[in-house]
């Protein structure tokens, strides 16, 4: 009973609910804030589980198409963009709407995002898989199908940050144009603040060898 009842939570939470979200984004979304059925442990999951389809992607595509070197791949890198990215925008959403007026809790704006990966996971790992039978004629169906997968993904997250802000069309298109500034204002802030302390531990370090070398 235990496990059945696992099964059928696991099947609620990770398919029929962002299945239900993405094929009825107003009602899904508003339940999602309203009645509080979107998890951040879900959302989490599917991040990860995006990061392991990049890298299943990396590795396993088929080799009609990957012109890539496996033993290039760095896992970290990897885990590291996605992570970045997420936070990136994830902050940037939120200072940007908290300014305008909208209505989404950090909370609601990470759950969105995890959220609206469903797609690109549901659809990304077959496709990858079946990329490997495909002939180099038929390889166009596999571009087909994940840029289908990925448009998914911006149309649920569009409607996410629609839905949990309550803007309408035009200013959800403003405050994405907002966001990206934002993001990228937050990615020139932490190169700089990085180079500074790169600079500083140069300096200390010479400053060490030169000590060293007088005492």
């Amino acid at each position: 009973m235990k496990i059945k009842l696992a099964i059928q939570k696991f099947w609620y939470n990770f398919i029929r609910f962002p299945k239900y979200v993405l094929f009825h984004p107003f009602d899904g979304y508003d339940e999602l804030k309203r009645e509080k059925k979107g998890k951040v442990s879900v959302a989490v999951i599917f991040m990860l589980l995006f990061i392991l389809l990049r890298i299943y992607k990396y590795l396993g595509e088929g080799f009609v198409i990957n012109p890539r070197n496996p033993l290039a791949l760095n896992t970290f890198d990897e885990f590291f963009s996605v992570a970045l990215l997420i936070f990136l925008f994830t902050v940037g959403n939120w200072s940007i709407t908290t300014l305008l007026e909208g209505k989404g809790t950090y909370r609601e704006i990470f759950i969105v995002t995890g959220y609206s990966l469903f797609p690109v996971v549901i659809i990304g790992f077959p496709a990858v898989f079946i990329s490997n039978y495909l002939t180099l004629d038929e390889i166009g169906l596999y571009s087909l199908a994940m840029s289908a997968a990925y448009f998914l993904t911006g149309v649920m997250l569009f409607m996410g940050i629609l839905n949990i802000h309550e803007y309408g069309l035009l200013k959800t298109i403003f405050t994405f144009i907002l966001t990206v500034v934002a993001m990228a204002f937050m990615a020139f802030l932490g190169l700089l603040f990085f180079d500074l302390i790169q600079q500083f531990l140069s300096f200390v370090k010479s400053v060490y060898q030169e000590l060293r070398l007088r005492y």
